[in-house]
């Protein structure tokens, strides 16, 4: 046959779009096409339910897009390594297309099924990534991945990235014929909500964003005004390639769309650690915090993940982590501080928390983030840098109107964030589990001794 003529396997993973994705274009290119989406159990099943429920949707809005193409997506479960060949084989595809995966478990997952392809004659080709420069292409003077932010996000915008790719105009289908499995549909947790998902959805969320991102400096870390871009879940799951993104915001000149430019790296410089450095998904990125004096999880653990720790903002917080499957980035700094220095607690505990809640966790960033606030990550905030949670929330909720929200028994009182005693009674609002003061003051002894 000639190459044109070959049928391929595109099989999605997080780029469940069809516009800005090289990989598509190169699988059409080759000839027909089967679209593939591979249930993974070791990614299905440890998913949290916002994040199951959210992909399933996500996957039927690619499959509605497909199907105005004349196609389908064909779903099926099971171990990738079987299920990818398996696909090929009934389709006759001589490549499998892929947009290469830098996480720990994708990078050793793609490995196998390359070799498991090739015994059978079939190339695993890598197309792209779900970032604007891959991980480990940006590298300092001796060739090391950077350690710290800055120097990064310079070599990352010095090197630079290839424009979006219109989705293909034409081409040719395949689908499955035996062996398939339904779109899961998994029931949204009751009294959760979460966003729309599909591309569509983001490209939508993505224009709206733009009209407002001028403001998106000043406004950023106020949890009580809706002016974050809430495009997280979009870019977890690929339905907007962060090279659309950047186009877009290289045509504005405001402070706001270079602040915004600035997250977007941040989010590419966590992949790039977590790439040059697989262990950090679970260990610490810098050893001697292992060392530290942590406490056991006890009921503390269990107050904090329901939002029932007697202080506001946290609690807020962790409540709409359970409501919407998101948290304000402002927020998640807060509630982490207060996790790991506040009641000592590793800060594994919270990232597990966070990635089983979250419909935007996303490893790389999750994890790293975790390790910022609990001092042991990169560019991390020096660990003698604690958050007064009450202070936290006077300064970025003034007005209280987040923690009235997400704690609705505090709506009536007078200070929000500091309630009387009279009001905590009245209101059926737990005291402070701990002394904010005392615990400062423990876990800067217990970094003394580390150091």
């Amino acid at each position: 046959m000639a190459a044109h003529d070959t049928p391929s396997v595109m099989w999605f993973r997080r780029d469940l779009r069809l516009g800005d994705n090289p990989a598509l274009l190169d699988a059409v290119a080759d000839g027909p096409v089967l679209p593939l989406f591979v249930l993974d159990p070791a990614l299905w099943g440890p998913s949290g339910p916002a994040r199951r429920a959210y992909l399933g949707a996500s996957l039927r809005a690619l499959d509605g897009s497909l199907r105005q193409r004349g196609t389908a997506l064909s779903v099926v479960r099971g171990d990738p390594v079987r299920r990818v060949v398996l696909a090929a084989h009934e389709v006759g595809a001589s490549r499998v297309h892929v947009a290469a995966d830098f996480g720990p478990y994708g990078h050793r997952r793609d490995r196998a099924v390359e070799e498991a392809l090739a015994e059978h004659g079939i190339e695993l080709v890598r197309t792209g990534s779900p970032y604007a420069v891959a991980p480990g292409r940006v590298t300092n003077g001796s060739g090391e991945p950077y350690k710290v932010y800055t120097p990064f996000s310079r070599a990352w915008a010095e090197h630079g990235w290839r424009g979006p790719v219109d989705p293909p105009s034409g081409g040719s289908w395949l689908t499955l014929t035996k062996d398939t499995t339904d779109i899961p549909d998994p029931a949204v947790p009751a009294g959760m909500t979460l966003p729309v998902a599909g591309e569509a959805a983001a490209l939508r969320q993505w224009a709206d964003f733009l009209e407002r991102v001028a403001d998106y400096d000043d406004d950023r870390d106020r949890p009580d005004r809706d002016t974050t871009s809430r495009m997280s879940p979009h870019l977890r799951w690929g339905e907007i390639h962060p090279r659309t993104m950047l186009a877009d915001l290289a045509r504005l000149r405001s402070g706001g769309a270079a602040t915004y430019r600035k997250e977007l790296a941040w989010r590419e410089f966590f992949a790039d650690v977590l790439f040059a450095r697989p262990e950090t998904a679970r260990e610490y990125l810098r050893p001697e915090y292992a060392r530290m004096r942590y406490d056991d999880p006890d009921e503390r653990l269990e107050a904090w993940q329901h939002g029932h720790t007697g202080f506001p903002v946290v609690d807020a917080g962790m409540r709409q982590l359970r409501a919407q499957g998101w948290m304000h980035n402002r927020v998640r700094m807060i509630v982490a501080s207060f996790l790991v220095k506040d009641l000592h607690l590793e800060w594994q505990h919270g990232a597990r928390h966070f990635m089983h809640w979250l419909v935007d966790g996303d490893l790389a960033s999750n994890q790293q983030n975790w390790q910022w606030a609990a001092g042991s990550g990169v560019d991390a905030a020096p660990y003698f840098r604690v958050f007064n949670p009450t202070t936290q929330g006077r300064k970025f909720d003034p007005d209280g109107r987040y923690v009235r929200r997400w704690v609705p028994e505090l709506a009536g009182v007078a200070d929000p964030h500091e309630p009387s005693a009279e009001d905590r009674d009245a209101a059926g609002y737990p005291a402070p589990i701990v002394d904010h003061a005392a615990e400062r003051r423990e876990a800067l002894d217990r970094w003394e001794q580390i150091r």
